[in-house]
């Protein structure tokens, strides 16, 4: 599979200059029009403003692409029939010359490839609930087990079993830490009831655990930085709670499954805390973004 790397992100991995890798789901499929042109904007400039090249990935007529020239990344958030491409998905894509946005999974495993080590996001996929009876589990699990790459986020989407996630992530073998807490975050809020063993509370801190990753010569599984959405910008956890368990009975009651439950649940918590989830959701990415770039800054020594 050939990338098409852009010749900022080229010239940046090359002189060893902090670049961060960008998801292209969120531009294509998590946020309405024009507004999520105005977020992909937005969140490649607050890594320029923290010293760092972006890289938003996505897949253009059959070719990755790491890094999206301006035109590029108004086709990924204007044009209709964008895909949802998932890491298994890409030989498909790139075979068929189809256009798609790419997940946690298939960004994570694009950058890798194009020597990015760390990736920013919102929230993880991760063990979804009633897994003993659909055995429902996202691909960016089983990915990170196996790619190294730092991972900027949220913690995992507050829908899923986070302690099912937790254990998952556990036996993979994948590191997880908390960013300045010792609670593992829940997306939309701050904490999403569970703890973490570890806690780290600087770029520098998340830097020294990728050099002793490659020093060790561990398995190429990659790192989980999960930094909470500031309190005060959380969604309210007993307007979370009930919204959630409302979207989860009109889940059931109309037979949502599979694929199509997240999407359903997502949008069920914009509509019924009139976009306060989303608000919450974009104020995680951001810092993240920061983060991210601050984290790359440390590890290349920029």
């Amino acid at each position: 599979m050939v990338l098409v790397v852009s010749e900022e992100v080229r010239a940046a991995v090359d002189s060893r200059r902090p670049v961060v890798a960008l998801e292209s789901t969120i531009i294509a499929h998590g946020l309405p029009r024009p507004r999520n042109l105005q977020v992909a904007r937005e969140l490649e400039e607050a890594v320029r403003q923290e010293g760092a090249v972006p890289a938003t990935i996505a897949v253009l007529d059959g070719r990755p692409h790491i890094g999206l020239a301006k035109e590029q990344l108004e086709r990924i958030a204007g044009e209709d029939g964008i895909r949802k491409l998932g890491h298994r998905d890409l030989p498909l894509a790139v075979a068929a010359g189809a256009s798609g946005a790419t997940t946690v999974s298939a960004t994570a495993s694009l950058a890798a490839r194009a020597g990015i080590r760390v990736f920013a996001t919102g929230g993880l996929g991760g063990v979804h609930r009633q897994w003993t009876a659909t055995q429902d589990e996202s691909a960016d699990l089983g990915l990170l087990a196996r790619t190294r790459v730092t991972v900027v986020c949220a913690g995992v989407k507050s829908i899923l079993d986070v302690p099912a996630t937790l254990q998952r992530l556990e036996t993979l073998g994948v590191a997880v830490a908390g960013y300045g807490t010792d609670r593992f975050p829940g997306f939309y809020l701050a904490d999403s009831g569970h703890p973490v063993d570890w806690t780290l509370r600087t770029p520098q801190e998340v830097a020294a655990v990728m050099r002793a990753q490659d020093a060790l010569g561990t398995p190429e599984s990659a790192l989980i930085v999960a930094q909470p959405v500031p309190e005060a910008e959380q969604l309210d956890p007993e307007l979370h709670a009930r919204v959630l368990a409302d979207a989860l009975r009109s889940c059931a009651e109309e037979g949502v499954t599979g694929q199509a439950v997240t999407p359903f649940l997502l949008d069920h918590l914009v509509r019924h805390t009139d976009g306060a989830s989303l608000s919450a959701n974009l104020a995680a990415v951001r810092g993240n973004v920061r983060l991210a770039a601050r984290v790359a800054a440390a590890w290349t020594g920029a």
